[in-house]
Parts: structure tokens; C-alpha cells; sequence
């Protein structure tokens, strides 16, 4: 009798982060052409990201961590700030090193949520969802009209930042922002992801730039929440 022969496995290759991915990505490390990078990161790139960071997350179990879908669109948008990072001489793959990258991200997550879990009890979580249960869903009188005043403070405070000695690309992220605030009703797509790109779109600048110069005006943002939230506004 003839032995059946054993069935080999087949090997599970990647179909999206192919030659052409790692391409357009040492295309986009070694350009400064602001269009040229957003139109091979629209194209090529960010599609694979997607992919890769949706498989990181399955194979390695990362689905229990919280707030998994805005983790998952932030880590997308932190890759975006070091993709000029990748350096093809060092000898790694562009699919090798970006994986190992997102893996030791979420990683680095898991370790901050285990810690805060063992140090901290979500009574106010408890607090907040009782207090949902009992509250009608439609907000209040008091609440609208808070909320009002506070957009209506900030909006005014924003007016004010100008005052200050801006540099260049501050002042550009600093009218993006107004100019997505006006826009905000027209605005169709409104996610972490989208409002990054609106921001590069109207600025001009790269995404590292637009993070870097937005964490600036964050800063003045949460001087802003503190004095109003302790009533000194």
C-alpha cells in the first residue's frame, strides 16, 4: 500500500503590507514633498496600517484593553508621526519594524491600564453610571445653557491667543482649528482621524507638525478648563 503523503501547511503570507507598501513607505522617510507624502500615505500606507494594527490587535488579544477603538485610531495617528523614523539601512522590513512597533504600543498599554487597575477604584465610573440611570436623557435647562456659556468663553479665549508671540505653524494650526469650530455643521466626518487629516489639509504642515503645534494649544486649552471649572471665569 501506498503511504498518503502528508498534506503540507500552507504558509499564511501577507497580502496587504506587500513590496509596494515597503516602497511607498522609503519613499515617504526620504521626501519632504508635503504632497507627495500625503498622496503615498492615502494610497498606499494607511491602508496597510489599518490592516496591521486590526491583526496586532486580534492575534495578541489586545481587544480586552478599554476604549480599544479609540486606542486602536490613536495608535494609527502616532504611526503617522514617525514614519519619517524608518530607516531601510538598518536592515529591517518597513512590515517587520512597524508591526514590532505597534505591538510593543499596545503592550505599553496594557502595562498602564494593569497598573491603574491595582492602584485605583472606579467609584466615580459607579458614581457616573447611577447617575445616568436617574437623570433623563434629554439634558437640562441649567445644562444647555452651561454648556453655552462655556463654548462662548472659549471661543472668546481663542480670540485672545493671537495676543501672544505665536510662531508660524502655531498660528496655522491656531486657524485651522477656528475654521473647523465655524465649520463644524458642514463637517461630515468627524473622527480623531478625519480631524487630523482637515488639519494637514488646511495647514499645510506634516502631521508631526500638526501634533506638535496642537499639543502647544492644548496646554492653553486645559489652562483654560481649569480656571473655568474653579470658577475664576
Amino acid at each position: 500500500m501506498r503511504r498518503s503523503k502528508k498534506k503540507k501547511k500552507k504558509s499564511t503570507k501577507n497580502h496587504y503590507f506587500t513590496k509596494v507598501h515597503e516602497d511607498a513607505i522609503i519613499k515617504y522617510a526620504r521626501t519632504t514633498d508635503h504632497g507627495l507624502r500625503t498622496e503615498l500615505y492615502r494610497e498606499y500606507i494607511q491602508p496597510a496600517f489599518d490592516q496591521m494594527v486590526d491583526k496586532i490587535i486580534y492575534t495578541y488579544k489586545f481587544t480586552s484593553l478599554p476604549n480599544i477603538d479609540y486606542l486602536k485610531d490613536d495608535c494609527k495617528i502616532w504611526l503617522t508621526t514617525i514614519l519619517d523614523k524608518y530607516d531601510p539601512s538598518k536592515g529591517s522590513k518597513a512590515f517587520s519594524y512597524f508591526s514590532v512597533v505597534t505591538k510593543n504600543w499596545f503592550i505599553h498599554k496594557v502595562k498602564k491600564t494593569q497598573k491603574r487597575n491595582r492602584t485605583e477604584i472606579f467609584i466615580e465610573d459607579i458614581v457616573t453610571g447611577l447617575d445616568q440611570q436617574l437623570l433623563s436623557k434629554e439634558p437640562t435647562y441649567i445644562q444647555l445653557r452651561t454648556e453655552a456659556e462655556f463654548w462662548e468663553s472659549l471661543y472668546t479665549e481663542i480670540d485672545t491667543w493671537d495676543s501672544f508671540m505665536l510662531r508660524e505653524n502655531e498660528r496655522r494650526v491656531l486657524l485651522a482649528v477656528r475654521i473647523l469650530f465655524e465649520s463644524a455643521d458642514q463637517i461630515e466626518i468627524f473622527n480623531k482621524k478625519a480631524i487630523y487629516l482637515y488639519l494637514r489639509e488646511i495647514t499645510g504642515l506634516n502631521t508631526k507638525q500638526v501634533v506638535n503645534n496642537l499639543n502647544k494649544l492644548r496646554k492653553r486649552y486645559r489652562a483654560f478648563k481649569n480656571k473655568w471649572q474653579s470658577g475664576k471665569l
